[in-house]
Formats: C-alpha cells, structure tokens, sequence
C-alpha cells in the first residue's frame, strides 16, 4: 500500500509542471495533512469551510487552502482572512458576498467561476449564457475585493469516456472564448482552469486542464 508521500509524488510527476495538483483533504485527520505537508505539498482543498478553518489554525501558514466545495454565503466570513483560492462560486449573490468579505478583511479574494458542464442535476455552477451576462454586469465590474483566476467545471460521474471528454472541451472552450473576447478587465489574472479528478483527470489534462483536484488516490479512501 502506498503511502501519502508516494502517492503525492506519483501524481505530482504525471500533472506538473502543466497543472497544480490540489490534495483534497476533507474529512482526512490533520496528521495526514501533516504527513503531505512534509512531502512537499503546499496545495489542499476541502469542501466544508468550518473543516477548513479548523485544519487552518492547526497547520502550517504557507499552506495554500483551496475552498472546493459547494460555499454557503454566511459561510464565506471564517475562511476570507485566509482561502487562498474559492473553486466554487455559482451565483452573483454568492461573489457579492465574497467581495464584502475581502474589503472586510482588507484583501483580493481569489476565485474561479463555477460552470455546470455535466448532465447531472446536482452539479452547481453557471451556464455560458449566465456568465456573460455576470461579466457584463456594471455591479460585477465595480467589485474590488475579487479576483477571477479562471473556471471550474466537474464532468458527469460516468463510464462514458467521449462524454467527459466532450463536457471539460467545452469548458475549455468557454474560458478560451473569455479570454479571446477580452470578456474580463485585464486586473483579473484568468489564467487557471480547474478541472479534472482522480477518474478523470488524464482526460482533464489532454484538454488542457491547469488544475487538478485528487483525494482518495492520495489519502486512501473516506470514511
């Protein structure tokens, strides 16, 4: 059996230096998460922010926290001082809130538009049609306090390899066209296309993934 160390750095040399590879961690004790800082890795998500506040002031302050779960907005005030990066904002209401918080805590809240590629009713996110109209809100366009670093999409759960390849292309395409159509002011640094698992990730990578998010292949299966 592998351990955390090996795993870190079998997937590490597979992804970079194209992509980041973000160890999600949740529900995993902090020794893990101590264990993975030791080998190296500086990158950890988690999708519950209470989880993440907790593992925050335990841990080392040069970890880089990834918020990649679906984020409640009276959430968002106990991990501003510190996320590093939001994976899932889905809804204007949702970067408001963020914005708000960001002045609150006198920095630049880094983000990823969350878009709903895949055919399942419980994925989050935007489709194009409501990004754009986002992006070309005047409101939207006065926020201080955020930065959009790119998108974020999670492909269908299935067998049918041409049907993930299909959904990360479009997202793919997606952000390709926001940048092309300059649909973003240039202080936004839209570089990042978050995408990508452990069952799918080499399909994410061929499309031209930039981060990868892996849990289970890392820190063994949750309980």
């Amino acid at each position: 059996m592998s351990t955390i160390k090996e795993s870190l750095l079998r997937f590490r040399e597979s992804v970079e230096p194209q992509a980041t590879l973000v160890a999600v961690s949740k529900t995993k004790p902090i020794s893990d998460l101590q264990e993975a800082y030791e080998a190296g890795q500086r990158h950890l998500g988690e999708n519950k922010i209470q989880e993440m506040t907790e593992k925050w002031e335990a841990l080392p302050k040069d970890i880089h926290w990834h918020m990649i779960g679906h984020t409640q907005r009276n959430k968002v005030k106990y991990m501003a001082p510190y996320v590093h990066l939001i994976h899932s904002v889905d809804s204007p209401r949702l970067l408001k809130e963020i914005n708000k918080q960001g002045k609150n805590n006198d920095r630049v809240i880094n983000c990823l538009l969350q878009i709903h590629v895949a055919q399942e009713d419980s994925k989050f996110g935007f489709d194009e049609q409501e990004l754009i109209a986002l992006l070309q809100d005047q409101a939207f366009k006065e926020y201080e306090h955020i930065q959009i670093k790119g998108l974020m999409g999670m492909a269908t759960f299935t067998e049918n390899k041409d049907q993930v390849r299909e959904e990360f292309r479009s997202l793919a395409d997606l952000f390709k066209k926001i940048q092309k159509e300059k649909l973003l002011s240039s202080r936004h640094d839209f570089t990042e296309l978050s995408m990508g698992m452990t069952g799918d990730y080499e399909i994410a990578m061929e499309e031209g993934s930039t981060m990868i998010r892996i849990g289970s292949a890392i820190f063994g299966s949750r309980n």
